[in-house]
């Protein structure tokens, strides 16, 4: 999921086989770059560590095992597992304001997306209640990666979209020139970051390893990671419950 691009899926290879040789797993890590579905990853029964949404894990039976999640090396933090949705669009454009995206074109990523689609969606009802139920002249997608968001801004497909916060982060980092033409228009309240999971099947002395590699692991400058921090599968329940007071709304997409 944060393999933005080729610099930071190397450094994600390599902090992953640092954790498993740590932990004692043998495991063999390996890349799963869009268009693979994550579903399909999520799915594996044999899966020792990976990122999940919060959203899809929240609705997931059973769930897969909660190891840690990643707190970024951002002050906005507070040294939290937590990040939050930029809303991004051009920033030579007219787009200043969330009032300014009536009308527009807005990208989104997949619906089973926290930060690409439901947080976006909880921002927008008031808005689009305020006018009818409706809040742009289309939507864009499904992009499936912020990356994809980013790149149909920056070219004039979409007027606006979601950005996950630390994705947007890792790409400021590590390619600045794509980021440079966007501003961001206003940012979500912050929810528990995607966390790091394995399959539920994974006996739980191995689970506990890993959870300890990965609590253990320091700062990582080149991921922007302060380090990991446990979670709870109750911090993830409130993101489907937002969903559906949003569904019972009557905002149940976004458009």
């Amino acid at each position: 999921m944060y393999a933005v691009n080729a610099a930071t899926a190397a450094a994600w290879r390599a902090l992953l086989a640092d954790v498993l040789a740590r932990a004692k797993v043998d495991a063999e890590v390996i890349d799963h770059p869009f268009p693979q579905p994550l579903p399909a990853l999520w799915a594996r029964d044999d899966l020792a560590c990976a990122f999940m949404c919060g959203y899809p894990y929240a609705r997931s039976a059973p769930r897969p095992t909660l190891l840690a999640a990643p707190v970024q090396d951002d002050p906005r933090c507070e040294g939290r597992p937590v990040y939050w949705t930029d809303i991004v669009a051009r920033a030579d454009g007219p787009i200043r304001t969330l009032d300014d995206l009536a009308g527009r074109r807005f990208g989104y990523t997949t619906p089973d997306s926290q930060s690409g689609y439901q947080a976006p969606r909880v921002l927008f009802a008031p808005l689009a209640a305020a006018r009818g139920g409706r809040l742009f002249a289309s939507v864009v997608g499904p992009l499936v990666t912020p990356r994809r968001v980013v790149e149909a801004v920056v070219a004039g497909d979409a007027d606006a979209g979601p950005v996950d916060s630390y994705a947007l982060r890792l790409l400021r980092d590590t390619e600045p020139a794509l980021v440079a033409p966007l501003h961001v228009v206003a940012s979500t309240p912050p929810t528990p970051c995607p966390p790091l999971v394995a399959s539920a099947s994974l006996p739980a002395a191995i689970a506990d390893r890993l959870r300890d590699a990965l609590l253990d692991t320091g700062p990582v400058a080149a991921l922007g990671l302060a380090g990991f921090a446990r979670v709870a599968p109750r911090e993830y329940d409130a993101l489907a419950e937002r969903a559906d007071a949003v569904d019972i709304s009557g905002y149940r997409a976004l458009g």
